[in-house]
């Protein structure tokens, strides 16, 4: 393709917003529909997909992919007051999304909770599904909420912080199963810098830097919303979700499945990383040095090549 046509491409696909049935979605998309198309899932629940989209997607679209990026109904910027934040719902939107741009298969690159999103659709719509690549995605959220716990408590015994070591030991007696719980857990994650790491490369500093200045980031990077978290969670319980089963099926099925984790990521330990090595095998899976919960962040150009060595 040369550089005249990726840049009509590139002007005419790059911000649409796409009314679904009715309803909005903000979805914007990147690069030549003619290239591998990648649908990238972003976390939450009750986030948005402006980090990756404003830092990462323009970047993946120029080494040869087209990519979708979108916010879930009822999340950041697809607002909808009459979402119900279930499965359904989002399987829907995925269906509606794959026939507005005529897909018949797609690589899903599914970010922390778009993991657990993913993996479920690739179960349902196996046909549909070129690749799943789980990206800093809890496979089991009790073992992760147990590794912060523990990282959290060994952290604070260190500063000697007596207080915080008794909130750990509060959060261990409470529902494991309950919406309380797991906010506690992510709560703890976010103060012990389980979502950075601890020497940026230059390349993530020069990213940051850029991000502190972008009015989008600036606008939405940091927004969060409470009802898709009470959704999700009264309609699929979705802190109890196991996915090993469900990945060693796929697998079994033929199912493509590719992960990257950080080994800074404080969500994870390094034996969850290694089951997953069982799961899909430790060759489809990349364990990023100097990275932790972004790795499109993190590692950008290392992120691109292993998805372009994978996906191509």
């Amino acid at each position: 393709m040369n550089q005249l046509t990726f840049l009509i491409f590139t002007v005419i696909s790059l911000i649409y917003i796409a009314p679904i049935f009715g309803q909005d979605l903000h979805i914007q998309t990147y690069g030549n529909p003619t290239d591998p198309t990648i649908i990238y899932l972003h976390g939450g629940p009750g986030y948005n997909s402006v980090a990756f989209e404003r830092t990462a997607a323009e970047e993946l679209s120029k080494a040869g992919f087209f990519v979708i990026n979108y916010d879930r109904r009822g999340e950041g910027r697809s607002t909808d007051d009459k979402a119900n934040f279930s499965f359904k719902e989002t399987f829907k939107d995925l269906n509606r999304i794959y026939k507005q741009y005529k897909l018949k298969k797609a690589t899903l690159v599914g970010h922390s909770f778009g993991g657990l999103v993913g993996t479920l659709y690739s179960e349902k719509y196996k046909s549909k599904v070129k690749a799943l690549v789980l990206l800093s995605s809890p496979i089991d959220f009790q073992e992760s909420f147990k590794h912060i716990l523990q990282r959290a408590k060994s952290i604070y015994a260190k500063k000697e912080m007596s207080v915080q070591m008794g909130m750990i030991e509060a959060i261990g007696k409470m529902d494991t199963s309950s919406l309380i719980y797991s906010s506690s857990c992510f709560m703890h994650a976010i103060q012990t810098d389980a979502y950075s790491p601890k020497s940026p490369t230059d390349e993530a500093k020069e990213i940051l830097e850029k991000m502190k200045t972008d009015e989008i980031i600036l606008k939405y990077g940091a927004k969060m919303t409470q009802a898709p978290v009470y959704g999700f969670w009264d309609n699929e319980a979705y802190t109890t979700i196991n996915l090993k089963p469900n990945l060693k099926k796929l697998f079994e099925q033929k199912t493509t499945i590719y992960a990257i984790y950080g080994k800074e990521d404080g969500l994870f330990s390094r034996q969850q990383v290694e089951d997953l090595y069982k799961i899909i095998g430790e060759e489809n899976v990349k364990y990023l040095d100097n990275c932790s919960h972004n790795p499109f962040i993190d590692q950008q150009s290392e992120f691109i090549q292993v998805l372009s060595t994978w996906l191509k």
